[in-house]
C-alpha cells in the first residue's frame, strides 16, 4: 500500500521540473494524478513518463476557462480531490525601472491569481481529509535585485497558505506550503544566456550551506509527506527544503 493508494491529485505546472518529480511520485505512492500545463507536447511526453495513473490537461493557470476544464475533467473522474499541488509560477525578472505594469500583472496572475482561482474552481470537489500544498519561494526571504515582482508574489503566498489553512480547517483541509531552495530544473536554467546554464547553477550552489542545489525529487518528497496523512496535524505551515540557504 502506498501513502496516496487510491486518492486522486491535481499538480498545477506537472510536465516538468518539480511538478512532474511530484507527480511521478504521487503516481507512484498510488494516487491518480492529473497535471497541467501550457504546452502539450510536453504534457504528452510528461504522461508518458507517469503511465496510466496520469491525466494530462492542457491549461494556463491564469486563465478561467481553462480551470473550469480542469474542474470538469477531475469531476468526471468521480472520486472527488484528495491532494491539491499548486506549484505552477512563473514570471520575468527586472531592475524596478524596467518593470512594466504587463510584467507586474503577469506575474501576480500566475503565481497568486493562480492558486486562488484553482482553488476555488476545485473547492467543491474536494474531499474531507483532503491536503492542499502550496510552492513558495526562498526569494520572499531575501532582497535580490532585479527579482521585486517574483518575490513580492511568493511572499503572497506565505499569507495565502496561513488564511486559506484557517478558512478551510473546518472542512477537514489542510492548506501548507513547501519552499524550495535553488533547484536544477528548466525553469532555473532557462534564465541564464544559452551556454551559461551550468555557470549559473554553480552561482546558486555557492550560496546554499550544503554546496549544491537540489533536485527535483527533494522537493517531491518534501511535498509527498505534506500529501500524506504523515503531516496530518500540520496545517498553515511553511516546509523549506533549501539546503539551508534561509536557515543558517
Amino acid at each position: 500500500m502506498g501513502r496516496l493508494t487510491e486518492k486522486t491529485a491535481l499538480v498545477t505546472g506537472g510536465s516538468s521540473g518539480i511538478g512532474l518529480a511530484t507527480a511521478q511520485r504521487f503516481a507512484a505512492e498510488g494516487a491518480h494524478v492529473f497535471i497541467t500545463g501550457r504546452k502539450q507536447s510536453a504534457l504528452d511526453d510528461a504522461v508518458a513518463t507517469i503511465g496510466a495513473a496520469a491525466t494530462g490537461i492542457r491549461s494556463d493557470v491564469s486563465n478561467l476557462d481553462d480551470l473550469d476544464k480542469v474542474a470538469g475533467a477531475i469531476a468526471q473522474h468521480g472520486r472527488g480531490l484528495d491532494v491539491v499541488f499548486a506549484n505552477a509560477g512563473g514570471g520575468e525578472l527586472g531592475a524596478l525601472p524596467d518593470i512594466t505594469p504587463e510584467q507586474f500583472t503577469d506575474t501576480f496572475n500566475i503565481n497568486v491569481g493562480g492558486i486562488v482561482f484553482t482553488l476555488q474552481k476545485v473547492l467543491p470537489l474536494l474531499n474531507s481529509g483532503a491536503s492542499i500544498v502550496l510552492t513558495g519561494s526562498t526569494s520572499a526571504y531575501g532582497g535580490n535585485p532585479g527579482m521585486a515582482v517574483y518575490a513580492a508574489s511568493k511572499a503572497a503566498i506565505r499569507s495565502l497558505g496561513r488564511t486559506l489553512a484557517a478558512e478551510l480547517a473546518d472542512k477537514n483541509i489542510r492548506v501548507n506550503t513547501v519552499v524550495p531552495g535553488p533547484v536544477e530544473t528548466p525553469g532555473l536554467k532557462g534564465l541564464a544566456p544559452s551556454g551559461q546554464e551550468q555557470a549559473l547553477l554553480n552561482a546558486e550552489a555557492a550560496r546554499v550551506p550544503m554546496g549544491r542545489v537540489g533536485r527535483p525529487e527533494e522537493i517531491a518528497a518534501a511535498v509527498l509527506f505534506l500529501a500524506s496523512d504523515e503531516s496530518s496535524f500540520m496545517t498553515g505551515s511553511e516546509v523549506f527544503v533549501d539546503g539551508g540557504e534561509r536557515q543558517l
